[in-house]
């Protein structure tokens, strides 16, 4: 099987990393605008790959070579330009890297699932199906899946209960508009209800990935474990539960819009997207979410 990673910055990176620390495939390719880049992280996690019981081969090369990609992992960025920015901030100069790349790569590997990292998510992965012509299904956005582990990782200290039994969703937009799905969150089939400690704990998720970027500068462990996730239930073909960017399909009387729902995961991509029943309140923010990145969606069509 062969694997694709577009962009070498610290995400990119991070998700190459993690690829070589867990090899479930035969070809890892290492895509980025500066060749060089590209071919030192190719011979560095190659040394390192020694120490792994791998036979995965990990490669730097252009677009072309990325031909016949089963999975493809979308992660260029522009940068930040001021410091209380917001991840929409970012919608029209990635708009620009998403038409110079992915056009070619889906020429190329016109049967790939396409894994988008690059923010604001849910645009770009809206975006990326326009762009590749590719199914709905075959293309997928992180969404509010690292926002989700960020919150069962503090409902895990705070109920000491580990975060793998606890079923909890954020949904809706990656942003400042999503939020914690009360309804059908549970551990051990007892739920979850609000309550000011919940409150609390999902106030935190939604700033966490600003903390960390606030710390560090950027983030990128989370997130590469977060999309390995995706990429291992595709590759094995899994069938895994988890909230990513997906097409509405009408749910809540939403659609043409991408937004996290929780979608089961396999070798074509999404198999299945699922239809929480949310509560009145849960199913209003999502249709918030909705106008929010439709919103965005609609200022740069305005200014294609």
């Amino acid at each position: 099987m062969k694997f694709s990673i577009v962009g070498m910055g610290r995400v990119g990176s991070a998700i190459a990393f993690a690829a070589t620390m867990e090899p479930i495939v035969s070809e890892l390719w290492l895509l980025n605008r500066s060749i060089e880049k590209a071919e030192g992280d190719a011979m560095d996690l190659t040394h390192a790959s020694v120490l792994r019981n791998s036979n995965m081969t990990i490669q730097a090369g252009t677009v072309e070579d990325s031909a016949g990609s089963d999975v493809i992992v979308f992660t260029p960025s522009v940068s930040p330009t001021r410091a209380d920015w917001k991840r929409s901030d970012l919608a029209l100069g990635n708009r620009g890297i998403l038409e110079e790349w992915l056009p070619r790569l889906a020429e190329l590997s016109p049967n790939a699932v396409l894994i988008m990292v690059t923010n604001p998510v849910d645009v770009m992965t809206y975006e990326a199906i326009r762009l590749t012509g590719f199914p709905p299904a075959r293309v997928i956005g992180t969404g509010t899946l690292v926002d989700s582990i960020r919150y069962r990782s503090l409902l895990s200290a705070e109920l000491k209960i580990h975060a793998d039994d606890i079923r909890a969703y954020i949904l809706g937009e990656h942003g400042d508009d999503q939020f914690a799905a009360y309804s059908v969150a549970m551990t051990g089939g007892e739920k979850f209800f609000p309550s000011e400690m919940t409150r609390r704990l999902f106030r935190e998720t939604v700033n966490l990935g600003y903390e960390v970027y606030n710390r560090k500068g950027y983030t990128n462990y989370g997130i590469a474990l977060a999309t390995m996730t995706i990429v291992d239930s595709i590759v094995y073909d899994l069938r895994h539960t988890m909230p990513v960017s997906v097409l509405v399909d009408g749910f809540l009387g939403v659609s043409d819009v991408c937004l996290s729902l929780p979608a089961v995961i396999g070798r074509e991509g999404v198999t299945r997207v699922l239809h929480p029943p949310l509560s009145e309140d849960e199913a209003d923010l999502f249709r918030a979410c909705a106008a929010k990145v439709r919103g965005t969606i609609d200022m740069m069509a305005g200014v294609r």
